[in-house]
């Protein structure tokens, strides 16, 4: 009951993966969050990839 998925999350704008997180599996739609993107060197937005 309490196990979770673990997925990737790729900047919106160069689709490079960057980050690792987890999430439940009954969570409905995807993950967005703003994080610092390494390749283009700013704040973007970040969406689940799997």
């Amino acid at each position: 009951m309490g196990e979770r998925i673990e997925v990737s999350l790729a900047c919106s704008e160069c689709e490079t993966r960057n980050y690792r997180t987890t999430r439940k599996p009954e969570q409905k739609g995807q993950i967005e969050k703003k994080k610092f993107c390494t390749t283009c060197e700013r704040h973007t937005v970040h969406k689940e990839t799997k």
